[in-house]
């Protein structure tokens, strides 16, 4: 193997610990072990509303968050399962079962290290910002409808994965609808909002605050994460009323309090070829995903940019690991990486230490989890959901063109009502489709007929798209007279494809058919490199073959 190659895979973990001291290990061990306490609740939830076990969102948070954290291309990056994956996961598990859904993960895995291998990082900045826009919010209203079930404690055997199905559901079973695990969902969602907010007073009432005694330890308690105080303290307050709503260990038996065990998926050529769409859309999820969260983290860290090829590789690593010991899909996840930057992170050793701090929970304290109502759970996604949703969107569109809102809207209504598969790929052809309609708009031809002679003017791109905007030039060669000079002013001409090539061609016969010359003058570098190697430019009138002569930009008179 060439050596050379090695270079490109390179953690930032390396030069981050090259000038590493005391004071940033510190600050990256508390904000550790602040992130691994907010990843207990989101972690078991995503794999809740996946269809998997607690601990498969548990281990995946420890796993891929540790090799994230140690393998990526940015410095306060958290890796771990997301809320984007969960339309996805839910419906792999439920068409193909656990085993589909391990057999994608890794080979998922795989497509994402030689996406970052070739150094194809970079291309996910060219999915537009409509259909990111369009897939999270459709994404986030199908977590929301999903989440139904356990937020309203109906009885429900199995939830199905479409949107009619959900809607059929949750309509038919209303009468089996629990107050109790409604009064555990609804107190969870407003405590979530409510809880950052609880000092967000003016002063006057801060100050009047400050004469009771235990101001200061209510302060304290506020800055703790919103979502652990939500599940202990409505855990505790479930079993205290001794409220008949279903939990961890109803469902599920608890969660093991020992290592995952190592699982081989069952990989043959014919289940992977029924599983290319669903890794098709893990990985390029993925990527979009954990690309937008490094942007957001460089935003608000600061410093040194991201390397995205990079941790294209690490979230490749971290992916074919992980269904190694019954995982599910990971990428980096924004609220998890904000926590993380803003309780001080330093380095990808505060990732690390956040995958040990939820180890070192599930190991010491996985009894505990039992008692955890699912209706508490659904809150919480109910809340990431709002959250995950840019609905701002909605109200701001008639600011935005024609475009922007079809590609917005499609890709929204087809997450929702069909699959994010088929979302993905109608928001990609409709970003080409609309982007070759504007290029060709903004092509356009000037003709003018001056003394038997035809002279144009061509602006923009002459490609696929917009080779017809040559019909009014055609039109006047028609009626050109032998022996008369046809010039093309290309100076504004700025990009030629082989199809306007093969459209001038086609001029430039119906001009010699009519005993004229065509003359074209100015040319940029591109459409000249293309029409000399297509044979083209030695039929134009004035050209020379000699190299140093060139094609004189001033016809004779």
């Amino acid at each position: 193997m060439d050596l050379s190659s090695l270079s490109r895979f390179h953690p930032r973990l390396l030069d981050d610990l090259r000038a590493y001291s005391r004071e940033r290990l510190a600050k990256d061990i508390g904000a550790g072990l602040t992130v691994g306490v907010v990843a207990l609740p989101l972690a078991m939830a995503f794999a809740i509303a996946s269809g998997l076990p607690p601990q498969a969102g548990l281990w995946t948070a420890i796993v891929a968050g540790f090799l994230i954290a140690a393998l990526g291309g940015t410095s306060v990056q958290i890796g771990g399962p997301a809320g984007a994956f969960i339309v996805i996961v839910y419906g792999i598990v439920q068409q193909h079962g656990v085993g589909g859904l391990l057999v994608s993960t890794f080979c998922a895995g795989i497509l994402l290290f030689v996406m970052g291998w070739f150094r194809l990082g970079t291309l996910v900045r060219f999915v537009p910002v409509s259909v990111v826009t369009g897939f999270t919010n459709g994404i986030a209203v199908l977590i929301g409808l999903s989440q139904l079930r356990d937020a309203l404690g109906l009885r429900v055997e199995k939830m199905p994965a479409d949107f009619f199905g959900i809607v059929h559901t949750v309509w038919g079973s209303l009468h089996t609808v629990n107050p109790y695990a409604i009064a555990l969902a609804g107190l969870c969602v407003v405590g979530l909002f409510v809880w950052p907010r609880l000092w967000a007073v003016d002063s006057a009432f801060r100050q009047w605050l400050e004469g009771f005694d235990q101001v200061s330890a209510l302060r304290a308690t506020s800055r703790l994460p919103a979502p652990v105080v939500a599940l202990v303290t409505l855990s505790a307050l479930a079993a205290w009323l001794e409220w008949p709503v279903e939990t961890i260990g109803s469902r599920f038996g608890g969660i093991p309090q020992t290592l995952s065990s190592f699982v081989w998926p069952d990989v043959s050529w014919q289940t992977v070829r029924q599983l290319v769409m669903p890794t098709l859309t893990i990985a390029a999820l993925g990527a979009i995903e954990s690309l937008l969260c490094a942007r957001v983290a460089d935003q608000l860290a600061g410093g040194r940019k991201h390397d995205p090829n990079q941790e294209l590789m690490a979230q490749g690593v971290a992916n074919a690991v992980v269904p190694l010991i019954g995982g599910m899909p990971a990428t980096g996840t924004i609220a998890r990486t904000v926590t993380n930057i803003r309780s001080g992170a330093t380095s990808g050793v505060a990732g690390m230490v956040h995958a040990a701090t939820l180890a070192a929970i599930v190991l010491l304290a996985a009894p505990l989890a039992r008692h955890i109502p699912l209706a508490v759970l659904a809150g919480i996604l109910l809340f990431v959901a709002w959250n995950m949703g840019e609905w701002r969107e909605f109200v701001q569109m008639r600011r935005f063109s024609l475009h922007y809102r079809l590609m917005l809207l499609s890709t929204f209504f087809v997450t929702v009502i069909f699959d994010l598969t088929l979302a993905v790929e109608l928001g990609l052809v409709l970003a080409v489709v609309l982007f070759v309609r504007r290029q060709s708009s903004l092509f356009r031809v000037d003709v003018q007929s001056r003394n038997g002679e035809i002279r144009a003017r061509l602006y923009g791109s002459l490609f696929f798209g917009a080779v017809t905007k040559l019909d009014a030039l055609e039109a006047a060669i028609e009626r050109v007279e032998p022996g008369n000079m046809v010039r093309l002013d290309a100076r504004h001409l700025l990009l030629l494809d082989t199809t306007g090539l093969d459209t001038l061609t086609s001029l430039l016969e119906t001009i010699e058919r009519r005993g004229a010359r065509l003359w074209i003058d100015h040319l940029h570098d591109q459409p000249r490199s293309l029409m000399e190697r297509a044979g083209f430019l030695p039929r134009l009138a004035g050209w020379t073959a000699d190299p140093n002569a060139g094609y004189p930009d001033d016809p004779p008179p």
